[in-house]
């Protein structure tokens, strides 16, 4: 069975859906999300889900997976994701994954296991609770006694990863840096032709944001958020602290106006959109396609067609 698959990445609002589907109907392909909060149920204005048109317009996967309640990892992301991925593989179909969570995207490439250390809710308990006891400088030097590379690059304030790095080696006896660098070792899961898009000039990105975050309220996003708030949804949980939910939290409070909401998303969407940019420019293989001031999806998918038939791929 073929290990190949497409990725299609980019920053918050650089046309990765519209590509996607293009390229699934020119490749026999399915599309296979890699957003970390289009995961969740009832959230589908504030995360940009692609519509009922546009999934009816080629086969979507793991949108819509999630209660919100939830908290997904992405070690959960990458067990249900590739699942699904060797599903349209078997069909002799081809998986696209389309999405702007970079670590889920790498985190499935490369088939990273992270069954040797699955979380231990009793554990991570009690580790939390010294840290909140005894302080994140103490935590951090009980980390660098035996892996001193890991505690190096936290700050004593970085409760989660300093307990996750303690806990590792707990239940493992294999220090943080020692599982990541094993994982490394491997051979990629997938062998991937990654196409990433953005924008030559950062401010027609920016541009496109600010119009993106507009057509939102234009299309429920406050309505959106005050159902799931009235369903029971705490405003605290792991969902609603996505951008675009936790400052419509607040309005909805009475604590911004809308428009000072808004503003808010606009501004948390491009710090967000600068960190995508950062993490996909890492990829040295990859395809670039750089947009002028709108997107020519047209020339987009003819670079695109020819790229992947150079790697093997056929439509």
């Amino acid at each position: 069975m073929s290990n190949k698959i497409i990725v299609v990445a980019g920053p918050t609002a650089s046309g990765k859906t519209r590509l996607g589907i293009a390229l699934a109907r020119a490749f026999r392909g399915e599309i296979v999300s890699a957003d970390s909060m289009q995961l969740y149920r009832g959230m589908d204005v504030g995360t940009a889900k692609a519509t009922r048109e546009e999934q009816a317009a080629a086969p979507h996967h793991m949108l819509d997976v999630a209660d919100p309640r939830e908290s997904w990892s992405v070690a959960r992301y990458v067990e249900e994701a590739s699942r699904v991925c060797d599903e349209i593989l078997a069909r002799g179909c081809v998986p696209i994954v389309v999405g702007g969570t970079g670590l889920y995207i790498d985190s499935l490439v490369a088939g990273r296991d992270f069954a040797a250390c699955e979380e231990d809710k009793s554990l991570r308990g009690e580790l939390e609770a010294e840290y909140d006891r005894v302080g994140g400088e103490k935590m951090l030097k009980a980390l660098a006694v035996f892996d001193p590379e890991r505690a190096a690059k936290l700050g004593a304030g970085d409760r989660r990863r300093i307990v996750r790095a303690i806990e590792i080696y707990r239940l493992t006896g294999m220090t943080a840096t020692e599982h990541d660098a094993e994982t490394r070792r491997r051979p990629p899961r997938y062998e991937a032709a990654r196409i990433v898009l953005n924008y030559k000039n950062r401010a027609d990105l920016y541009k496109r944001i600010d119009r993106r975050v507009t057509r939102m309220a234009e299309d429920g996003l406050f309505r959106e958020v005050e159902a799931l708030l009235q369903a029971g949804l705490p405003p605290d949980c792991t969902a609603m602290q996505a951008i675009g939910y936790k400052e419509t939290v607040l309005a909805l409070r009475g604590e911004l106006t809308d428009e000072e909401a808004l503003d808010l998303i606009r501004q948390s969407s491009r710090r967000y959109a600068k960190r995508q940019i950062t993490w996909f420019g890492r990829w040295e293989d990859a395809l670039r396609i750089l947009w002028d001031s709108e997107p020519d999806f047209q020339a987009a998918l003819q670079i695109s067609t020819a790229f992947l038939k150079s790697r093997g791929y056929h439509g």
